[in-house]
């Protein structure tokens, strides 16, 4: 798939100036590692008619997929939202 020369893009001072320039955080586990905007991915090869309509393609991932069914190894394997449900359970007055 990514070899070392595709993923040397992600780290490149162009790919970051221009990153900068938009006031963009480029967010990346390792030098070289590009699989951290796997996910943006599926955004990027996907051509939208006009702003509303990434605008709800975007928020429907997020509500539904990232947010209620994606687990998170730093929320003991949880979506968001059961992990912020069991915390609520704990912090009850």
């Amino acid at each position: 798939m990514f070899g070392p020369r595709k993923s040397v893009q992600y780290v490149s001072a162009e790919y970051h100036a221009l990153l900068a320039r938009h006031r963009i955080v480029c967010s990346m586990s390792c030098k070289g590692n590009c699989w951290d905007n796997s996910i943006m991915e599926r955004f990027w090869q996907r051509q939208y008619a006009n702003h509303d309509e990434a605008l709800r393609d975007i928020s429907q991932y997020i509500v539904s997929f990232y947010n209620c069914a994606r687990w998170h190894s730093t929320l003991d394997y949880l979506s968001p939202a059961a992990f912020e449900a069991k915390l609520a359970k704990k912090e009850t007055i």
